[in-house]
């Protein structure tokens, strides 16, 4: 028997939908105890993680690899091959040194980056509870083995592919395997063979999510032999790309087709020049390499996992790294008021009979419902369940069954009986009107009376009046039956209206001034809750939050999708809303052009948070919430959020200021080498002083990332403008180009230089002209007004001194430099303290320029030119 079971554990189960639970706990040689920890950290050695491939981050050797594979570093190792054998070998020696030691900078930082995402996504690493050593207990869900005994409950993805061995009231969304919408029934059974995923109603899979209900599961396949690994390996499937992302993207478009019209010009200039071919094609790839931002990716790469370290220090744990800008350009958040503008610490305040008397009976009853249920975990049940330490109120009585709680009929009853007797009591407790609609009679004092429009009417003005009190009321119902077997849905008919639940949410302590401080940083706030609209009010007042357009979800469901468009920006509250209308109320404001941030963490949350901008959860959520989720809080608190907001814009902050440097000082400067190229008798630089240059000047860059950032720069939410950068690229690479034309003039008029003290001279200024830059364009204020980073600013100094010492080093005859006279430097000095003044003058221009079209982008727009971002 011990090969069969080999084979199974490591390669499968053929068609196990089809054999009983027995057979599969004989195969897999386990049982409903469970397996011994040791066994299964046998299995798990042997099958491997459960997981749908490589998880993680590559290690270093492939890492460093990766960085050759850009295809301008491969040009250059290619021309470096060329030029070793038809040119000067010392040549292509310093080249390759530079390619090398280009690609090791890049590399530590992505590296580093990537080693630091994963110590944070370890950190909310997704658990799974199974029966181990005949105990449960909660374990990677990566850990889970074939003959692993599974339990779960409402709101859990399955974690693995397996049999189910027992139920209650099970329903699977598997909408991500089957692509069908609504929820499955399944239950304990065998399926035939040629059962299809969705004809098996005997098993779950992974990927799906329970929607109610509970289970218990044998597990017989994981990783990359379940049912869903299957579908992922033939089906690309990537993340929606991020506004950030595709701006990157289109300025990596525009920088590519500038580069390739010039580098094509000059390289068939030259040739017409009857310039050197090995010397022009080095020259043509050498200004390529100047003109592309390489470091971009890098800079990124480590610009957004400090943040995710920063924002990981402040409570925020960042799943998808792009969502970092994301929640700096965030302008709208929506969110449910509990445990995020309440204090998520719910109480029972009073449990009441129909007359709103305190009454004993109501809080037995409500007791034993909410201790004695099994299914999801929820502050309500907590509150009632705190009622009863100290007391063992449940002593006299014993569970029967119960019917799981659910988003339909958003109500859980519990059956409980007395030994000895023949009746069971089944309580039943939920929303008010979901318990009334269940109701046939109403229970005054101790008389059963049929239900009325009188007594519906004053439930209505009770709970109207509690509510504006800031009141959470819950319905309780009973019904006495004759004891039977087995309860359900079905069952929950002709129930008793016996009294209230009261529980009451204080409003966090401070959260009044967290709203107020996203406001001030333009972020607007808008309540979506399932809470009735008199409890949402009164919230709203209290913590001064907007609470005149309020819109139900009544009213939404009668809503067409335009009409929908027309109502949500303007609507404050959104109350009494069921859980799938909130994506598309994301979706209406969405096409108002707002970056919407969303925060959940509800099993009917999942699509809104995808919907969403930035999709926000919160540690304690269910398992489909954090996995569809951008970004988790450690703690659910809006001061959490708001240094959130603040980090992802200072992380935005400096990856532009990265962008801003490239396309100013770098732009201009290679526009100015492909020009020269062409108007004198010999090459302006040579393709080992470009590199070398490109890789001194990007020296600070890596510094841009622990810079830091002005108030200003945080206090309004910053989106992607290709636009805004294509201005500035010509505007600032003008000026550039026009200093680096007085510096030619300089050079060859006043100084009469030679070819290598040109060369030289025009080295020392056009990379004293970036370090410059760094320093200007790095704030909107006056530079001497903003302290750069201590890193940036050594950094920079360190590099401008080399830049003056490099040409009387030792080896500068390598790079073909020569040493400068002191009125050629003081020449240079002057040129480049001048251009610091003109950039410093035109950046002001600029700015407030732009910060202008910013404000009128800004204002409301009409329905007339209001267009869908997506």
């Amino acid at each position: 028997m011990a090969r069969p079971v080999l084979d199974a554990i490591g390669d499968g189960v053929d068609a196990y939908w089809s054999k009983s639970a027995e057979d599969l706990f004989d195969v897999l040689a386990s049982r409903p105890a469970g397996l011994s920890s040791v066994e299964a950290a046998d299995r798990l050695a042997r099958v491997g993680p459960n997981g749908l491939g490589k998880k993680g981050t590559a290690n270093a050797l492939s890492t460093f690899a990766r960085q050759f594979r850009s295809s301008l570093v491969l040009i250059l190792v290619f021309a470096a091959i060329v030029s070793a054998f038809v040119g000067d070998g010392s040549e292509a020696a310093i080249i390759a040194v530079i390619v090398v030691a280009s690609c090791s900078l890049s590399f530590t930082q992505e590296y580093g980056a990537s080693m630091a995402m994963r110590a944070l996504t370890a950190r909310i690493a997704r658990k799974a509870r199974v029966v181990r050593d005949g105990l449960e207990q909660s374990v990677p869900a990566e850990s889970i083995v074939p003959g692993d005994v599974v339990r779960l409950s409402a709101g859990n993805l399955v974690p693995a592919d397996g049999v189910l061995i027992e139920t209650r009231d099970l329903s699977v969304s598997e909408a991500a395997l089957t692509g069908e919408p609504y929820p499955v029934e399944k239950r304990p059974g065998r399926s035939s063979v040629q059962a299809q995923i969705g004809q098996r109603g005997n098993t779950v899979f992974t990927g799906t999510s329970v929607r109610s209900g509970t289970a218990t599961v044998l597990v017989v396949h994981t990783g990359a032999r379940t049912e869903y690994a299957a579908i992922a390996a033939t089906i690309a499937h990537s993340a929606p790309e991020t506004e950030f992302a595709s701006g990157i993207r289109r300025f990596g478009y525009l920088m590519t087709e500038i580069m390739l019209v010039i580098v094509i010009l000059v390289f068939a200039a030259n040739l017409l020049l009857h310039r050197p071919l090995v010397d022009s094609l080095l020259f043509s790839l050498a200004l390529a390499v100047g003109l592309t931002p390489e470091l971009l990716p890098a800079i990124i790469s480590v610009t957004l996992a400090r943040g995710a370290r920063t924002l990981a220090a402040g409570g925020v744990i960042v799943r998808r790294l792009d969502a970092i800008e994301n929640l700096g350009s965030m302008d709208l958040l929506c969110t449910d008021k509990t445990g995020t503008l309440t204090e998520g610490v719910v109480r029972l305040d009073a449990c009441s009979d129909l007359a709103g008397a305190d009454s004993a009976d109501v809080r037995l009853w409500a007791i034993l419902n909410a201790t004695l249920q099994s299914g999801m975990i929820n502050p309500l049940d907590e509150a009632i369940a705190s009622e009863a330490s100290g007391t063992d109120w449940t002593s006299g009585w014993e569970k029967v069954d119960e019917v799981p709680y659910d988003f339909v009929r958003k109500r859980l009853t519990v059956v409980v009986r007395r030994p000895g007797t023949t009746d069971d009591l089944m309580i039943c407790k939920g929303a008010v009107d979901n318990v009334l609609a269940a109701c046939s009679h109403v229970l005054d004092g101790t008389e059963a009376k049929p239900l009325e429009p009188a007594h519906a009417s004053a439930i209505e003005a009770r709970i109207r009046g509690w509510s504006d009190r800031g009141y959470r009321v819950l319905g309780l119902a009973i019904r006495h039956v004759r004891a039977t077997l087995r309860y359900g849905r079905q069952d929950e008919t002709d129930l008793c209206f016996a009294g209230f639940l009261l529980f009451l949410d204080p409003p966090k302590t401070g959260v009044a001034d967290a709203l107020k401080a996203l406001r001030d940083r333009g972020v607007a706030v808008k309540v979506i809750t399932g809470d009735n609209r008199y409890v949402a009010t009164h919230l709203a007042q209290t913590i001064g939050l907007g609470h005149r357009s309020i819109l139900t979800g009544g009213e939404l469901a009668g809503l067409t999708k335009e009409a929908l468009f027309g109502r949500a920006l303007r609507t404050d509250l959104f109350v009494e809303i069921d859980p799938n209308q909130k994506e598309r109320i994301i979706q209406a404001l969405r096409r108002h052009g707002r970056v919407v941030g969303y925060l959940g963490d509800g099993i009917n949350d999942a699509p809104a948070l995808h919907e969403a901008d930035v999709g926000i959860s919160v540690e304690g959520a269910v398992d489909v919430a954090r996995e569809a989720a951008d970004m988790i809080l450690l703690e659910r608190n809006l001061g959490v959020l708001l240094r959130g907001v603040d980090d992802g814009r200072r992380t935005f902050a400096n990856t532009m200021k990265y962008i801003s440097i490239t396309t100013s000082a770098n732009f201009g400067n290679m526009f100015s080498m492909a020009f020269a190229s062409l108007a004198l008798p010999f090459l302006p630089l040579l393709a080992q002083q470009i590199l070398l240059n490109n890789l001194l000047s990007s020296l600070p860059s890596l510094a841009i990332v622990r810079d830091r950032v002005d108030a200003e720069q945080i206090r309004l939410p910053r989106r992607w403008n290709i636009g805004s950068i294509r201005r500035f690229m010509v505007y600032f690479g003008l000026i550039s180009s026009l200093f680096d034309f007085a510096s030619f003039g300089f050079l060859l008029l006043a100084m009469h230089a030679v070819a290598d003290v040109f060369r030289t001279g025009w080295f020392v200024e056009s990379l004293l002209t970036q370090l410059a830059i760094v320093l200007v364009v790095r704030t909107h204020k006056p530079f001497w007004q903003s302290r750069p980073g201590a890193l940036l600013a050594w950094l920079t100094l360190s590099v401008a001194v080399l830049a003056l010492l490099i040409p009387y080093l030792p080896g500068a005859d390598w790079f073909g430099f020569t040493p400068l006279s002191s009125a050629t430097l003081a020449g240079l000095l002057i040129i480049t303290l001048l251009y610091l003044a003109v950039s410093e003058t035109t950046k002001r221009w600029f700015f407030k320029r732009e910060d202008r079209r910013l404000a009128r982008s800004r204002r409301p727009p009409s329905r007339r030119n209001s267009v869908m971002r997506r």
